[in-house]
């Protein structure tokens, strides 16, 4: 396994932006958001908001959760982040069963398919693999120490997925890569077998996930601070098509109305059926449709929501035609923990049949049509009142634009500076 301890330099400010999240459980059984170190989910079969129990004996959550996921099953929930720790959590219960340290912030976690492994990914571009114990029902104690398994050398990790068989391991990073990684039968000795480098984002990768055409044929699609979303044949590492969602939105609102922050990709989540393609940027939410069999992307249309509104996580389920869009991020300068507030926004219809028989097309719900209504809007944004909303995320509004800009210009070290940080990191091990 390559070498990646290589450390990156410590940002503040605006830099630390630290975007609200959001996941929906495969079965449609309930949401969860995340913003700072909170974390919020709402049962939509009891319609009720979950009250969660963290008293497995580690530490709750302190600083900004960065990641979150259900297993493919929908039996576990994993969420980590800047506290250096990973929790799992029992969906029917919402109890926490395991909490891990890392020993550096982490910015990507995954469930293996078979939930038998979590991994997570920390800020030097190092992928750990804990072991989660058959017999997790019961709360364990923080024993269970993390194994590296494979490593992107001197890169933060964006996001990480398994691939819909759970053969495959897919890593993005912020240098433009995507590694597709074969997940061994006893990954506990690493994972060290590449399958292939999906190459050709001409900036940071920040979110990657599958998309799957049967059981046996599934397809990788990332999106980039390049404003673009691409299709992929992750098995031998071969582009399929990519999408200019720059060049679609120049022909929509003018060449000069846009700007590269602004058409950079938050976040990309494809429909239950493949058909559909969702992209995240701050004009709102664009469709692409996903012809799997044609291996073509193509626009359908742009959702814009109200003013100010820019979605900064998407998620759906399998068994749910909804789009869930959330707005919100801490670490934001002179942010009081009262303004943890997000801005939660549903689009139905999320199907491209669904979507061709109307002539509108969906849009988003209004808060009175939101499933469970008021009850979820207050448990997973945290106020109902408007103003206040709409103070807070004017400020996230502006916060984000700046931590986009700096992510496009983020500074590139020569091999030799790469070099000197990796001697000055192994040095300080020693000592240690």
């Amino acid at each position: 396994m390559e070498d990646t301890a290589v450390e990156e330099p410590e940002v503040s400010g605006a830099a630390e932006f630290a975007p609200a999240l959001v996941a929906a459980h495969p079965h449609g059984n309930s949401v969860a958001v995340a913003i700072g170190p909170e974390l919020r989910a709402f049962d939509l079969r009891a319609g009720l908001p979950v009250s969660l129990s963290d008293d497995c004996g580690g530490r709750s959550h302190s600083d900004a959760i960065r990641a979150i996921c259900f297993s493919v099953s929908g039996a576990l929930f994993a969420s980590a982040g800047d506290d250096k720790l990973v929790k799992v959590w029992k969906t029917d219960s919402w109890r926490c069963i395991w909490t891990i340290a890392s020993e550096k912030r982490v910015s990507a976690v995954a469930i293996s398919n078979d939930d038998l492994y979590v991994t997570f990914a920390d800020k030097f571009g190092v992928v750990w693999l804990v072991t989660l114990r058959e017999d997790s029902a019961e709360p364990v104690s923080v024993d269970n120490k993390p194994v590296s398994i494979l490593g992107h050398y001197c890169s933060i990790i964006t996001s990480m997925k398994f691939s819909p068989d759970g053969r495959f391991i897919a890593t993005a990073d912020r240098d433009f890569k995507i590694r597709v990684t074969l997940f061994p039968k006893n990954p506990l000795k690493g994972a060290h077998e590449i399958q292939s480098f999906c190459l050709g984002h001409t900036d940071f990768v920040s979110c990657i996930t599958f998309t799957s055409i049967s059981e046996n044929q599934s397809f990788l699609i990332s999106g980039g601070g390049d404003s673009t979303v691409r299709l992929w044949d992750y098995v031998n590492g071969c582009l399929l098509d990519t999408f200019q969602v720059r060049d679609k939105m120049g022909e929509l609102l003018g060449p000069n109305e846009t700007d590269d922050s602004s058409l950079a990709i938050a976040d990309i989540c494809p429909s239950n059926d493949g058909s559909l393609v969702a992209v995240a940027i701050q004009s709102g939410v664009m469709l692409l449709a996903c012809d799997l069999v044609g291996k073509k992307l193509s626009f359908l249309k742009v959702i814009v929501m109200e003013k100010s509104y820019i979605p900064t996580s998407l998620a759906s389920s399998l068994s749910s035609e909804l789009l869930w869009t959330v707005m919100g991020a801490a670490n934001m300068p002179n942010q009081a923990s009262s303004h943890l507030l997000t801005r939660l926004r549903i689009i139905p219809c999320f199907q491209k049949d669904r979507l061709s028989s109307s002539d509108a097309g969906p849009a988003t719900l209004e808060d009175g049509d939101v499933p469970h209504g008021e009850k979820l809007l207050l448990a997973l944004q945290g106020s109902l009142d408007v103003t206040k909303q709409e103070e807070v995320l004017a400020s996230v509004l502006a916060a984000l634009k700046v931590s986009v800009h700096k992510m496009l210009v983020k500074k590139h070290y020569s091999e030799e500076r790469k070099e000197q940080r990796k001697r000055g990191r192994n040095d300080k091990k020693m000592k240690n």
